[in-house]
Protein backbone atom coordinates (compact mmCIF):
# COMPACT_ATOMS: atom_id res chain seq x y z
CA UNK A 1 0.00 0.00 0.00
CA UNK A 2 2.49 2.34 0.75
CA UNK A 3 4.48 1.71 -2.79
CA UNK A 4 1.09 3.37 -4.47
CA UNK A 5 0.96 6.34 -2.23
CA UNK A 6 4.35 8.20 -3.39
CA UNK A 7 3.21 8.07 -7.19
CA UNK A 8 -0.53 8.93 -6.35
CA UNK A 9 1.03 12.04 -4.89
CA UNK A 10 3.16 12.69 -7.87
CA UNK A 11 0.23 12.51 -9.74
CA UNK A 12 -2.19 14.64 -8.08
CA UNK A 13 0.58 16.97 -7.54
CA UNK A 14 0.67 16.76 -11.57
CA UNK A 15 -2.90 17.29 -11.97
CA UNK A 16 -3.54 20.23 -9.55
CA UNK A 17 -0.10 21.74 -11.15
CA UNK A 18 -1.53 21.62 -14.38
CA UNK A 19 -4.98 23.24 -13.72
CA UNK A 20 -3.22 26.25 -12.00
CA UNK A 21 -0.92 26.51 -15.20
CA UNK A 22 -4.30 26.52 -16.92
CA UNK A 23 -5.49 29.79 -14.53
CA UNK A 24 -2.19 31.46 -15.11
CA UNK A 25 -3.34 33.59 -18.59
CA UNK A 26 -5.83 34.93 -17.23
CA UNK A 27 -3.95 36.21 -14.33
CA UNK A 28 -3.37 39.15 -16.63
CA UNK A 29 -7.47 40.72 -16.71
CA UNK A 30 -7.07 40.70 -12.22
CA UNK A 31 -3.82 42.54 -12.26
CA UNK A 32 -4.70 44.63 -15.41
CA UNK A 33 -8.62 44.63 -15.20
CA UNK A 34 -9.25 47.53 -17.77
CA UNK A 35 -7.28 48.74 -20.66
CA UNK A 36 -4.77 51.47 -19.97
CA UNK A 37 -5.34 53.69 -22.97
CA UNK A 38 -9.20 53.48 -23.03
CA UNK A 39 -10.56 52.44 -20.04
CA UNK A 40 -12.74 49.43 -21.94
CA UNK A 41 -12.91 45.96 -19.29
CA UNK A 42 -10.34 43.70 -20.46
CA UNK A 43 -12.26 40.88 -19.20
CA UNK A 44 -15.34 41.82 -21.46
CA UNK A 45 -12.73 41.99 -24.04
CA UNK A 46 -10.87 38.89 -23.17
CA UNK A 47 -10.79 37.31 -26.73
CA UNK A 48 -8.95 40.67 -27.94
CA UNK A 49 -7.19 42.20 -25.36
CA UNK A 50 -3.40 42.09 -25.54
CA UNK A 51 -0.31 42.37 -22.89
CA UNK A 52 2.73 44.27 -23.52
CA UNK A 53 5.92 43.18 -21.51
CA UNK A 54 8.71 45.98 -21.20
CA UNK A 55 12.44 44.38 -20.59
CA UNK A 56 12.69 46.70 -17.30
CA UNK A 57 9.96 44.54 -15.54
CA UNK A 58 6.54 46.82 -16.07
CA UNK A 59 3.74 45.49 -17.95
CA UNK A 60 0.78 47.28 -19.74
CA UNK A 61 -2.50 45.32 -20.16
CA UNK A 62 -4.60 46.97 -23.38
CA UNK A 63 -8.13 45.50 -24.97
CA UNK A 64 -6.75 45.81 -28.52
CA UNK A 65 -3.86 46.12 -31.05
CA UNK A 66 -5.58 49.59 -31.91
CA UNK A 67 -4.70 50.00 -28.40
CA UNK A 68 -1.54 48.24 -28.37
CA UNK A 69 -0.29 49.99 -31.48
CA UNK A 70 -0.89 53.56 -28.70
CA UNK A 71 1.28 51.96 -26.26
CA UNK A 72 4.16 50.75 -28.66
CA UNK A 73 3.98 54.40 -30.83
CA UNK A 74 4.02 56.31 -27.43
CA UNK A 75 6.55 54.72 -26.10
CA UNK A 76 9.58 54.44 -28.97
CA UNK A 77 12.29 54.26 -26.61
CA UNK A 78 11.32 51.15 -24.40
CA UNK A 79 12.79 47.79 -25.50
CA UNK A 80 9.66 45.18 -25.73
CA UNK A 81 10.09 41.69 -23.88
CA UNK A 82 7.54 40.09 -24.90
CA UNK A 83 3.72 41.06 -26.58
CA UNK A 84 0.69 38.35 -25.90
CA UNK A 85 -2.61 38.56 -27.77
CA UNK A 86 -5.82 36.85 -26.82
CA UNK A 87 -6.29 33.92 -29.20
CA UNK A 88 -9.56 34.23 -30.52
CA UNK A 89 -11.52 31.37 -29.76
CA UNK A 90 -10.03 30.39 -26.64
CA UNK A 91 -8.62 33.77 -25.11
CA UNK A 92 -5.62 32.12 -23.99
CA UNK A 93 -2.74 34.60 -24.60
CA UNK A 94 -0.20 33.35 -27.05
CA UNK A 95 2.75 35.24 -28.55
CA UNK A 96 1.77 37.83 -31.05
CA UNK A 97 4.54 37.20 -33.49
CA UNK A 98 4.00 33.69 -33.63
CA UNK A 99 -0.14 33.92 -34.19
CA UNK A 100 -2.25 33.59 -36.75
CA UNK A 101 -3.65 36.60 -37.77
CA UNK A 102 -6.83 37.45 -39.67
CA UNK A 103 -7.89 40.43 -41.13
CA UNK A 104 -11.62 41.87 -42.00
CA UNK A 105 -14.54 39.61 -42.53
CA UNK A 106 -18.02 39.65 -40.94
CA UNK A 107 -17.11 39.86 -37.63
CA UNK A 108 -16.95 43.22 -35.79
CA UNK A 109 -13.80 44.44 -34.27
CA UNK A 110 -12.66 46.13 -31.48
CA UNK A 111 -11.56 49.50 -31.38
CA UNK A 112 -11.35 49.77 -35.00
CA UNK A 113 -13.69 49.57 -38.44
CA UNK A 114 -11.25 46.79 -40.04
CA UNK A 115 -11.20 43.45 -37.76
CA UNK A 116 -7.66 42.40 -36.64
CA UNK A 117 -8.04 38.89 -34.39
CA UNK A 118 -5.06 36.38 -33.58
CA UNK A 119 -5.43 32.28 -33.40
CA UNK A 120 -2.69 30.07 -32.00
CA UNK A 121 -2.77 27.75 -34.61
CA UNK A 122 -4.21 27.73 -38.49
CA UNK A 123 -6.99 25.32 -37.88
CA UNK A 124 -8.56 27.17 -36.03
CA UNK A 125 -8.33 30.79 -37.83
CA UNK A 126 -9.32 28.67 -40.95
CA UNK A 127 -12.41 27.62 -39.06
CA UNK A 128 -13.45 31.65 -37.90
CA UNK A 129 -12.67 32.85 -42.13
CA UNK A 130 -14.87 29.77 -43.23
CA UNK A 131 -17.72 30.93 -40.54
CA UNK A 132 -17.06 35.13 -40.99
CA UNK A 133 -14.58 35.69 -43.74
CA UNK A 134 -11.29 37.49 -43.73
CA UNK A 135 -7.81 37.29 -44.60
CA UNK A 136 -5.22 35.28 -43.08
CA UNK A 137 -2.06 37.67 -42.61
CA UNK A 138 1.29 37.87 -40.38
CA UNK A 139 1.98 39.82 -37.51
CA UNK A 140 3.81 42.71 -38.88
CA UNK A 141 0.87 43.02 -41.62
CA UNK A 142 -1.69 43.31 -38.92
CA UNK A 143 0.60 45.20 -36.98
CA UNK A 144 1.18 48.07 -39.74
CA UNK A 145 -2.74 47.62 -40.81
CA UNK A 146 -3.31 48.93 -37.30
CA UNK A 147 -1.15 51.27 -37.37
CA UNK A 148 -2.95 52.57 -40.69
CA UNK A 149 -6.16 52.62 -39.35
CA UNK A 150 -4.78 54.44 -35.93
CA UNK A 151 -3.19 57.11 -38.38
CA UNK A 152 -6.84 57.58 -40.33
CA UNK A 153 -8.69 57.93 -37.08
CA UNK A 154 -6.25 60.85 -36.24
CA UNK A 155 -6.79 62.57 -39.13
Amino acid sequence: MKRFSIPLLFLAAAVFGLQGAAVLPQDDIESHRSCFHCGMDRKAYGFSRMMIHYEEGTSIGVCSLRCAVVELDANPGRTVKAILAADRTERTLIDAEKAVWVIGGAKRGVMTDRPKWAFATRTSSEAFLESFGGTIITWNEALAAAREDLAREVR
